[in-house]
Parts: structure tokens; sequence; C-alpha cells
């Protein structure tokens, strides 16, 4: 039985949710967990077709949910005013934000040029930073809840990822410091620190299939996660179970945080040796 059936069909009924970066892996499947118990969903992204493709599967799972797909890039902050104002004009005031919009590649931090840093610090971070920020308004009216999806870069140092590890770590103690300043108007605020979710597009660039196999071997509880597993974890931090639970780092990783950045490590180095091999050959 998947986990949702547990629980009421109408558990986030009335709510609507905004997602950013919701149109593929990880965040889609979130919009889908929430489209499930009864939110109407909004997801922005750079890629209208790729959303138009989400919001046709979001609607053929749950026909009487609203949805709203509007391109916006994270790093523009007008356009995100303008997916935010036209959220609460069709759909309502945002009731969960979910700042998912990321980006991450490996690579050597003596070869990562200031451009390949900075253009992380704005997507991950500065982006949170804009959607956080110009959702205020209406989640103060809804006394929602927001929530930033995270990474165990932010907390335990990996090769190969000086950018992402800059970026999650400053998103986690923004996230602190908005738990503290707007839980007075009623806003929960809380991160998901996602461990190695399978088909994602965060395997793909970040491991072989050998790799990603010893993550699976590695891991406590010998799996890697699934979409499925984020979403509902997604869905307990949204939801009135959750309703004391602020300015938590919550990790859904089958514990693999508990064991260091070892296993990774080595699967990087395989992975960025196998593909300057491929860049030669082609070269």
């Amino acid at each position: 039985m998947h986990a949702l059936e547990w629980l009421p069909k109408d558990l986030l009924a009335g709510k609507t949710a905004f997602i950013t970066g919701g149109g593929s892996g990880i965040n889609l499947g979130i919009a889908r967990a929430y489209s499930t118990l009864g939110a109407n969903i909004a997801i922005c992204g750079r890629s209208q077709h790729k959303l138009d493709g989400a919001a046709a599967l979001l609607r053929s799972e749950n026909v009487q949910r609203c949805v709203l797909a509007r391109a916006a890039d994270v790093r523009a902050p007008e356009q995100l005013q303008s997916a935010f104002r036209a959220c609460r004009d069709e759909l309502g005031p945002i009731d969960i934000l979910v700042c998912g919009a990321a980006g991450n590649f490996l690579v050597a931090a003596e070869n990562l040029s200031p451009n390949g840093f900075k253009t992380v610090i704005d997507i991950d971070l500065l982006g949170s930073f804009h959607a956080a920020r110009l959702a205020f308004e209406q989640l103060r009216a809804t006394r929602g809840c927001l929530l930033f999806i995270s990474a165990s870069m932010g907390q335990v140092a990996h090769a190969y990822q000086v950018h992402v590890g800059a970026a999650k770590a400053g998103i986690d103690m923004m996230m602190r410091n908005l738990a503290v300043e707007w839980g007075p108007y009623g806003i929960r605020v809380n991160s998901i620190v996602p461990g190695a979710i399978a088909d994602t597009e965060g395997v793909r660039r970040l491991t072989t299939p050998e790799s990603a196999a010893s993550l699976a071997r590695e891991n406590p509880l010998r799996r890697l996660g699934t979409i499925d597993d984020i979403a509902n974890a997604a869905v307990l931090l949204a939801s009135p179970l959750a309703a004391y639970v602020n300015g938590v780092v919550l990790p859904v990783d089958g514990g693999q945080g508990l064991l260091g950045s070892t296993v990774f490590n080595h699967g990087a180095r395989e992975f960025l040796a196998t593909h300057s091999v491929r860049r030669e050959l082609r070269n």
C-alpha cells in the first residue's frame, strides 16, 4: 500500500501549493503528492514545454484539481512575482511554498569557473531567497508553510561540490533565520535533505551506474531513495501533523548522512574520470 493511502484524501483540501522547479523529478513528485491529498498546484520552471507536460500529468491523475504552470526563472524576481500573482488570482493565496529549483554538476574546485560557482549560488541560494521573499505576503495571509529542498553537501564536506556545499549551507541557515523571524506570523519554515534518489536528474548527473549501486549497497537501509520518500516527507511537513515543527533540517536519506561522504567521493572521482575519457574520445 502506498503511504499516502493511509492519509485522508482531503488532508490538504482547499490549500494552494506552489513548487519552484516543479516540472520534473523530486519537485514534480511533491506536487503529485500534494495534489493527491486535495491541494491545488502551481509549478514554475524555465521550460514551459516541460511544465505543460507536468501539468497534464497532474490533471490526468486528479481531474478535479486546479493546476497552474507558469514559466519563471527563480533568478529573475520579476518573473517569479508574475507567477505568484497569477497563482493568487487563479488558485488563491499560497499556503505551501516549496523552493526546489536547483542546479548541480561535478567539478574539481581548481577547475570551477567563477561563473559556474555563481550560477549555482544564483539558482539555489538566491533563487530560494527570491521565492521566499516574494511569497511572504501570501504566506503571511494564509499562515502558511515554507519548505526548502536542501542537500547533504550543506552539512558534510563532499569532493567536487564546493559550489553546491556553499549554496545549500546558505539555504539551511536562511531557513533557520526565517523560522525565527516568520514564526510569529504563523509561517513554519523547514528544509528537507534528500539522499541519493533513484530515477532523478541529480543521480544521473553525479553518479555512474556502478557508483549508484555502491551508494545503495553502503546505505544503512541498503537502497537508494525514491521520489515518493521525499514527497512523503514534504507532505508531513506541510500538513497539520507537523504544526509545531519549525526550523528543522530533515534528512531523508536512509541514514547515509551518518556515514559521511566517502562512498560518494569515490564514485564522483570515477564519474569525472569516465567523462573525461569520453570527452577526449569525442575530441
